[in-house]
């Protein structure tokens, strides 16, 4: 606790999963917590996964394109943990404009408001395994090649690289990780766009039939949210490895199919069907993606906690009891 009493954070998109989960844990840990948050329909913010620390937290609504609200909410900061996105990558195809605002220009004004503070804090950005594009190997670490395939990962990589500049070049102190696919309880359920398994889990509750494409063979990196927090937590402690880009995943490969299998048996619901690969889906198909998780592990001490059926069960068992707040 003693890392952490009295520190003042800033947490973007703090409503959103990842948001609020790290918040809920700094609460705990003594920090003096800023959740910043646009509210924008459909996009993963949601003011009930903050009800447990409510009192004990700065909710600020506002958004990152707006300059003069970030110098505000930034100054004086101790640690900034940058997550706040656009993150439908198929909505970022439809809207690339909105995608290169918020991903981009919106992490620029964070990066110039650190640049001009009293403190230059310490960023933690959010970035993607969708950078590396389409996979040369299933077991993927930082020095495999990037790119990117839809404005998504490319707006997410250009957001890497301004990061590094700004340590580079301004002494903003930063540190990035590539998320492999992310789902747990406090992720929005009103469409597929911000996470496919828990998107599955909605369809398994209400009975609903859950498509997979082809033969299900492709294979993915699932990795609960309390891990991610707790790894982003760890690296924010520590003060000798600024710059540096981490992969965080669980590390363990999982069949679509196996996926699927397992959400509709834990959930005791719902029915699959297997159905042709949709036109152009090639096209931004990356390939069998698994997280090398190694260079984190050396950094930090730190381990996936929870296996896929067990992280399934416990976001299964979340929608059970808030699903009102979700819905």
């Amino acid at each position: 606790m003693s890392l952490w009493l009295n520190k003042s954070v800033l947490i973007t998109g703090g409503l959103g999963m990842l948001g609020s989960t790290i918040a809920t844990k700094l609460v705990k840990l003594g920090a003096n917590v800023t959740v910043l948050d646009a509210l924008l329909p459909g996009h993963g913010g949601n003011k009930f996964n903050v009800n447990d620390v409510l009192d004990h937290i700065e909710i600020v609504i506002g958004d990152i394109r707006d300059k003069e609200l970030v110098e505000t909410v930034v100054d004086n900061k101790d640690i900034i943990f940058n997550l706040a996105a656009q993150v439908n990558y198929t909505e970022s195809v439809k809207n690339p404009y909105l995608d290169l605002d918020i991903n981009c220009n919106g992490h620029l004004n964070i990066l110039e408001a650190c640049r001009k503070s009293t403190v230059k804090p310490l960023v933690i950005f959010s970035s993607s395994r969708m950078v590396y594009g389409k996979t040369k190997e299933i077991l993927i670490d930082e020095s495999h090649e990037t790119n990117p395939l839809m404005p998504y990962a490319i707006h997410k990589l250009t957001g890497e690289k301004y990061h590094l500049m700004y340590w580079k070049d301004f002494g903003v102190p930063c540190m990035i990780v590539r998320i492999a696919n992310p789902y747990g309880p406090r992720q929005q359920m009103e469409h597929s766009g911000y996470g496919i398994l828990n998107w599955f889990i909605k369809l398994a509750m209400s009975n609903n039939e859950i498509q997979i494409f082809g033969t299900g063979e492709q294979m993915r990196d699932y990795v609960y949210v309390e891990d991610i927090c707790n790894a982003m937590i760890k690296l924010a402690e520590k003060d000798n490895h600024y710059g540096n880009i981490f992969n965080l995943g669980s590390g363990e490969g999982t069949s679509f199919k196996e996926m699927v299998n397992t959400i509709v048996d834990v959930v005791g619901r719902g029915s699959i069907q297997y159905v042709d690969w949709p036109q152009n889906y090639s096209n931004v198909e990356t390939g069998d993606y698994i997280s090398n998780i190694e260079k984190l592990k050396s950094y930090i001490d730190w381990f996936p906690d929870f296996n896929l059926r067990t992280g399934i069960a416990k976001t299964f068992e979340y929608y059970v009891q808030y699903k009102k707040n979700y819905w």
